[in-house]
């Protein structure tokens, strides 16, 4: 008689951690009802426990500086900093941490989590792009990279400042868009 063992696979969980040379934090909000304005935040980390053979396993969790803001207008960076806004000296971090992943096409995701601003977690849900294929870079890393993206009410988060317009109408649209291009080094 002979016997057979089962193997049963182990899902392998890869971490990467991201990397802030490659990655952008940007959003987009209505300026005076007629335009957007844009900005980024420079000051971003985080890793990725990525299940390659099931990413509905994987976990994300990301944190950035919210003093690291930049709208290319020095002015209106102090007004963001400032209690009006993320109230950086209080609330130093925006940070955002998955609680669920699922497929929802060929390399695409849908990524749940919770996002902390100014000392306010609310779920969001991400569209996803990715992860790509594992790729090596020239010093002999492995990276992949995701592009996300999901849309805010900034007043959710405490982010309630504004000012009416003579005109009608107020001068800071109170949906935001968040958009992360993030590239990640197997450690």
């Amino acid at each position: 008689m002979t016997t057979t063992a089962t193997v049963i696979p182990q899902n392998l969980i890869t971490t990467w951690n991201l990397d802030p040379a490659h990655t952008i934090a940007e959003f987009k909000v209505r300026h005076m009802m007629i335009s957007n304005v844009t900005g980024r935040f420079s000051k971003v980390s985080g890793v990725l426990a990525l299940d390659e053979s099931k990413p509905a396993n994987s976990r994300v969790e990301a944190s950035i500086e919210a003093a690291s803001i930049a709208t290319l207008d020095s002015q209106r960076d102090a007004h963001l900093k400032s209690a009006d806004f993320f109230d950086v000296e209080k609330f130093p971090t925006l940070n955002f941490k998955s609680t669920g992943i699922s497929i929802v096409g060929d390399g695409e995701l849908s990524i749940e989590g919770d996002l902390t601003v100014h000392g306010v977690t609310r779920k969001v849900r991400f569209a996803v792009e990715g992860p790509t294929s594992p790729a090596k870079d020239p010093w002999g890393n492995t990276r992949v990279a995701i592009s996300a993206n999901t849309k805010i009410n900034r007043k959710d988060f405490g982010l309630a400042w504004n000012a009416a317009l003579e005109t009608g109408g107020i001068l800071v649209g109170e949906d935001v868009t968040i958009t992360l291009e993030a590239e990640f080094v197997k450690a």
